[in-house]
């Protein structure tokens, strides 16, 4: 399981001309960062790679201070500052080009297989508590799986990772 993570002021996605998820850095005026995590699936992937991969999603620590700006020092996490994920699945991310021009898909684990492991690192990053509001989880929002989506994320740094499970 693979997940391009990257440090946004905004991320949406749009279906057929509708928003149909949308992350800001700022929440009622006061930043808190935001992340845009695409997400795939290989095949053979288990739950414990999902657990994984989610985690490392609400731990990382990729953001400035929660008050802050993108500018200060980039030590905290999505957790830490009550910070949103938008969370897209991308099968092509399971994708080889070590032969040829055209990449091969074989990697990458069936439709069926990838939507329940999407769902479950969403469900388990909606599930971690904010440490000072320990009620409420991440807040994430979330493409359409199979769809034809349009992704626009305005990255800040830019800070981009890869996390590997």
């Amino acid at each position: 399981m693979r997940a391009v993570v990257s440090t946004v002021s905004s991320a949406r996605v749009t279906v057929d001309g509708e928003t149909v998820g949308q992350v800001d850095a700022e929440v009622d005026g006061e930043f808190r960062g935001a992340l845009l995590a695409l997400v795939g699936v290989g095949r053979g992937d288990g739950p414990e790679k999902w657990s994984t991969v989610a985690r490392k999603i609400a731990e990382l620590r990729l953001l400035p201070p929660r008050g802050g700006s993108w500018s200060d020092p980039r030590n905290v996490s999505v957790t830490d500052n009550d910070a949103a994920v938008l969370v897209v699945s991308q099968f092509t991310l399971a994708g080889s080009t070590v032969k040829g021009r055209r990449p091969s898909w074989s990697g990458a684990a069936p439709a069926a297989e990838a939507e329940v492991a999407v769902d479950t690192v969403v469900a388990e990053l909606r599930a971690r508590g904010v440490r000072e509001l320990r009620a409420r989880g991440v807040r994430v929002a979330t493409g359409r799986f199979g769809a034809e989506m349009s992704v626009e994320s305005v990255n800040e740094g830019p800070f981009t990772v890869v996390v590997e499970a």
